[in-house]
């Protein structure tokens, strides 16, 4: 696998340092502005093929004023004869224009000196702009270089994006090997079809866009199951959850407090495992119907609306009246707490236990009650974790802006996936010991064994809306 270097090059403010961004998954890498000219230097990062370069890329400053530059090197060419790129050449080595003296066409010479010390050029075009004459003259100067140059329509996602009509001009100007590739809202099918086009153009590196492009297919499919592990993770702490308290009204409330508040700072805590995994930063994000403010979930999960939000509703369980002498007298945010009369102590539980237990249940806990989460908050755990997810895998490292994903809608994809979850979760109710909230560090074989269903459960899901 030989290394090929590759220039980014284009107008000023099109996204040339977004893409780089995208492109090694670094959000710290250069300076991203709404200024103009604001890459002023050279700057370079690498692509990795199993920890080895595959792909140096060099972020180059705009190009600020390709007419004049065009008008110039024309005069150059004359004078030397007609020949264009001996003009170019003539240009660069000048003392007047980029090494030295700072001239007009400084920051023009830095960005053309780089493209002609590469194998290759990446053309950075803004899809919203109109095609404008400063963009056909720097193609031009491009073509001066002798190497081979692929124009790359960012934006694209963006409803004033014109890449057909971008399409048209290039073609005019022989340049038929387009790539789309929005910075901003990440599409893996155009990460694919860039390597793609690099790969035609620059055959003798066939072998390394090859490599990049079977990289990048196992990076995304690793990073779906990765991100299910984790939610894995989450729901078998809280499935398997359960709190015994003694009888008491005021010990149930407090203990109903603290049960919320241990799965709300568990679901946070996969928050943030998950913005690490996918290289964000926890303020990244601001959504509609998942709200991550300051790194935090806005919208809560005991919430009555955050149900509503994802078309879920309690279980049957909880709204079930009396069964086996036992009767719910409290439910707060899908967790419920039962309580029966019993000797004149308080016996509590889940009817949905109490159904398959019964009378040993009221027995083995006369005098106290039992805290579980609810199925439809188990639901609702799930869902948010996978709309993140989802979100997180269409977001590209250059945006500047926090994302916000689309109101959800529970399509009969996500209804089978929640069907599949309880199926897997409805063993775990009974294994407290497999819930780390419960006994942290603790390492078990069974729990391990569900971790990996439910792994393959959410990692299917993750795969089918990609």
């Amino acid at each position: 696998m030989k290394l090929v270097h590759l220039a980014v090059v284009g107008h000023t403010n099109t996204g040339k340092t977004s893409l780089l961004r995208t492109l090694t998954r670094d959000a710290a890498f250069g300076e991203v502005s709404s200024s103009p000219a604001t890459t002023r230097h050279v700057e370079a990062s690498s692509l990795l093929v199993q920890g080895e370069p595959a792909a140096q890329l060099f972020d180059t400053p705009g190009l600020e004023d390709s007419s004049g530059l065009l008008e110039h090197l024309d005069a150059l060419r004359w004078e030397q004869g007609g020949d264009a790129a001996g003009s170019l050449q003539s240009f660069l080595q000048s003392d007047d224009h980029g090494r030295f003296d700072p001239g007009p066409f400084d920051q023009e010479a830095k960005a053309l000196r780089q493209v002609v010390a590469c194998d290759g050029a990446l053309y950075v075009i803004d899809a919203r702009e109109r095609v404008l004459a400063k963009y056909r003259d720097e193609l031009e100067i491009l073509g001066r270089c002798a190497r081979p140059v692929l124009p790359v329509l960012n934006f694209v996602a963006d409803p004033e994006a014109r890449p057909d009509v971008w399409r048209e001009q290039l073609a005019r100007v022989n340049m038929h090997a387009v790539a789309e590739f929005d910075t901003v809202v990440f599409d893996e099918l155009g990460e694919l079809r860039l390597f793609d086009g690099l790969r035609v153009l620059l055959d003798r590196f066939s072998a390394t866009f090859e490599a990049l492009i079977t990289d990048a297919k196992e990076r995304r499919s690793l990073l779906r199951r990765s991100s299910a592990g984790l939610i894995a993770d989450l729901l078998i702490d809280v499935a398997a959850l359960r709190l015994t308290v003694p009888e008491g009204e005021a010990e149930a409330t407090a203990a109903l407090a603290s049960l919320q508040e241990t799965v709300r700072e568990r679901e946070q805590r996969a928050v943030d495992q998950l913005l690490e995994l996918h290289r964000f930063e926890p303020g990244d994000y601001l959504s509609e119907s998942l709200p991550i403010v300051d790194g935090k979930w806005g919208l809560d999960l005991f919430s009555p609306d955050s149900l509503v939000e994802f078309g879920l509703t309690t279980g049957g369980a909880a709204a079930s009246g009396a069964l086996a002498g036992m009767a719910i007298d409290l439910m707060v945010g899908g967790i419920t707490l039962g309580a029966a009369a019993a000797a004149g102590a308080t016996v509590g539980g889940l009817i949905g236990v109490a159904r398959s237990r019964g009378r040993e249940l009221l027995d083995g806990l006369r005098g106290y009650s039992e805290l579980r989460i609810e199925e439809s908050i188990l639901d609702l755990l799930a869902l948010r974790q996978i709309a993140l997810v989802r979100a997180l895998l269409r977001r590209g490292h250059a945006s500047q802006e926090r994302v916000r994903t689309d109101r959800p809608d529970r399509d009969k994809e996500d209804q089978a996936l929640t069907r599949a979850l309880r199926k897997e979760l409805a063993t775990l109710r009974h294994r407290p010991e497999w819930s780390e909230l419960l006994q942290p560090g603790s390492s078990n074989g069974g729990r391990a064994a569900s971790r990996a269903r439910l792994t393959e459960i959410l990692a299917e899901a993750l795969e089918a809306s990609h």
